[in-house]
């Protein structure tokens, strides 16, 4: 039994059988790759990655753009992975396999129209992705459409004039002041550098303090230089799937910021420098503690101090609400947390502006109390003199 359209079929041993186009002959001819499972969903997901594996290797004057999931995998890997950081293809393969090729897997490239966006927009909906998510998600197809349309695939980008869902910012999740004593007494009993008290802060984020080495903190000027991230990726080697560790650049150009040392976190770095046997200020036997690690502790350290329900980004949530709950200023805020934009730090810190909003209701809040004071002695005076 085969699964149409797939060449993926059923073998008499139980196993699955996939099939995909390894190479081609001088004089056209087809050569076939194989791939083997013992379930078909395994299959398909290697049976995907090897498809664009050896679509990308051929001239691209031999590919047949019939089918959207062959062109789809020929764009990822001709034209998306120049265009994104590792990290960034890593993400967006992900979404190409698991909502793209998943839901156009039959349809022709030259017959997506605008109605079947909209459909596709509606069924993510119903997945109960974010509105935030689902943008992205078009984004992908979006941009992939367009180069169709700029090789003359496609006559025009189906995409244009798509109604997409408006976009909601959950609101953070930042600790009270109870709950971050709580969790420090806990990061403080670690003889080495916690990654908790390093969050808390000064605000980075999981992948910058992985990748934060000593020779980033100048202890002369007490800044913190930010200038590279760690981060796991998704990499295929032969028919199989594995993970990969990366060092790279921050997340964006604005996340390369440099960060105000405080004195009594300087303290606390030079006094864990002294048992320094790494080059990295986390480490874990004198190597990098890559991100997986930390969040695996970080869990494990919030049942010691008896705390639920907490995600290790929710500690730069904290700095920032403790920033902005002690007067700092949006701008100096943005900065601080490499946002690209003061919008951004806005949208997403505003429920946590509320006092700053109240004491600025309070300031101009006398002026109601000096007018209101005027009018009653003007009412006794005129009264006196009637």
């Amino acid at each position: 039994m085969s699964k149409k359209g797939e060449n993926i079929y059923k073998r008499k041993d139980g196993r699955w059988e996939g099939r995909y186009i390894k190479n081609r002959t001088p004089d056209g001819k087809i050569q076939y790759g194989y791939v083997y499972g013992k379930k078909y969903t395994e299959v398909k997901e290697r049976l995907i990655v090897l498809k664009a594996k050896y679509t990308g290797k051929q001239n691209s004057q031999n590919i047949y753009y019939g089918d959207f999931p062959d062109w789809l995998l020929f764009w990822r890997e001709k034209y998306l992975k120049k265009m994104v950081k590792q990290t960034t293809f890593s993400v967006y393969s992900g979404v190409i396999n698991n909502y793209l090729l998943m839901y156009f897997n039959k349809k022709r490239l030259t017959k997506i129209n605008s109605i079947d966006i909209q459909e596709f927009i509606e069924y993510l909906e119903n997945l109960d992705l974010s509105s935030g998510y689902i943008r992205n998600i078009f984004h992908i197809l979006k941009i992939c459409l367009r180069e169709a349309e700029k090789q003359g695939y496609i006559n025009q980008n189906p995409c244009l004039g798509i109604t997409l869902p408006k976009t909601k910012i959950k609101p953070v999740h930042a600790l009270t002041i109870k709950e971050q004593r709580k969790l420090e007494l806990a990061a403080f009993q670690s003889k080495s550098c916690s990654p908790i008290i390093l969050a808390l802060y000064s605000g980075m984020r999981i992948g910058e303090i992985s990748g934060l080495k000593w020779s980033d903190i100048d202890f002369e000027t007490e800044t913190i230089h930010v200038q590279r991230t760690v981060y796991r990726i998704s990499k295929s080697t032969g028919d199989k799937m594995k993970t990969q560790l990366v060092e790279g650049t921050p997340k964006t150009e604005s996340s390369r910021r440099i960060i105000p040392l405080s004195q009594n976190l300087k303290k606390y770095l030079l006094d864990k420098k002294k048992e320094m046997n790494c080059e990295y200020v986390i480490a874990d036997k004198g190597r990098i503690s890559e991100p997986r690690l930390i969040n695996y502790r970080f869990k494990r350290l919030l049942c010691i101090a008896g705390l639920e329900n907490i995600h290790f980004h929710s500690l730069r949530h904290t700095f920032a609400t403790r920033c902005l709950e002690n007067g700092a200023d949006i701008t100096s805020l943005s900065r601080l947390l490499g946002h690209t934009s003061v919008k951004m730090t806005l949208d997403t810190y505003t429920d946590s502006m509320l006092e700053n909003r109240r004491a600025a209701i309070s300031a101009v809040d006398y002026l109601l109390s000096s007018s209101s004071q005027n009018f009653i002695e003007k009412q006794k005076l005129e009264k006196i003199v009637g």
